[in-house]
């Protein structure tokens, strides 16, 4: 594919994140034997990365507005451009030394995402995407599964866990999910989750109570790659709700509808548990 040079500066940034990451990835292994253990490491390792990116990105286009996951809102004085950062997607998985986490960037101009990349620097998968020239995976042109069958299909999600999110209204549905698709897969990295709906590893994706640096690029790159995304109301406010449904259209119009349906069935359960006090 031709790279616009915006999408150069993304890449540059990315890959020299990744590098960061790569070196302390490999002594967080070393530090899981330790009585300290690796958390306070990795925070740091988090915020090197999201300062590399920042500086780089800050070079190439100084005047743009900055939002990451570590440092938050950054205003530019170009009020139209915002990037949107996760220097590490999966941290938990990045602690564990499990090699599934990346590094994602994405450019929206006036409210709308324009370009996105996500990388995984223990792979060196790089998944990239400018609005209207489709989306890609080191350089081949990829394309969301064309499977039409639920039975058929493999369904990435995320899952509430103690302290974070609604668990009634997580098992309701999971529970869907069993009953309709062929498999289930929790990751535990959000930007590659979508990423891999945009190449066809995953026939749909769904999760609550992300951030817009979770979503930003892979909303881009399953669009790109001609797949259908949404919050879980079926509308446009993913990064604000903070929901997301992906897939083909098919995928997407069926796992909308049994997320949907789980989630009044979970409110009413909610009242009639109420009610009984």
């Amino acid at each position: 594919m031709q790279r616009s040079a915006i999408l150069n500066v993304m890449i540059k940034a990315a890959y020299r994140a990744g590098r960061s990451l790569k070196r302390d990835l490999g002594e967080v292994e070393h530090l899981q034997v330790s009585l300290k253990g690796p958390r306070n490491f990795v925070t740091a390792a988090d915020r090197r990365a999201e300062e590399i990116v920042y500086q780089d990105l800050k070079k190439a286009r100084p005047d743009y507005g900055f939002l990451g996951e570590e440092g938050g809102t950054r205003p530019g004085t170009d009020k139209s451009h915002r990037w949107i950062v996760d220097p590490l997607d999966g941290t938990t998985n990045f602690l564990h030394g499990i090699p599934q986490f990346a590094v994602s960037i994405a450019l929206e101009r006036d409210g709308v995402i324009v370009a996105a990349i996500t990388y995984n620097p223990a792979n060196d998968d790089l998944f990239v995407a400018e609005r209207g020239k489709g989306a890609y995976l080191n350089d081949r042109r990829i394309r969301v599964a064309a499977r039409q069958k639920l039975n058929e299909a493999v369904v990435g999600c995320g899952l509430p866990h103690l302290g974070r999110g609604d668990l009634a209204l997580g098992r309701r549905e999971t529970e869907a999910a069993q009953l309709n698709f062929a498999g289930l897969r929790r990751f535990g990295a959000a930007t590659l989750d979508l990423a891999w709906v945009a190449a066809g590893r995953l026939d749909a994706f769904w999760e609550r109570d992300l951030s817009p640096w979770d979503l930003a690029a892979g909303i881009l790159l399953v669009r790109e790659a001609g797949g259908f995304v949404s919050d879980i109301d079926g509308g446009d406010a993913v990064l604000a709700k903070g929901h997301v449904v992906a897939g083909n259209e098919t995928m997407h119009r069926e796992l909308l509808r049994l997320l949907q349906a789980a989630g009044k069935e979970a409110a009413q359960g909610a009242v009639k548990t109420a009610a009984n006090g």
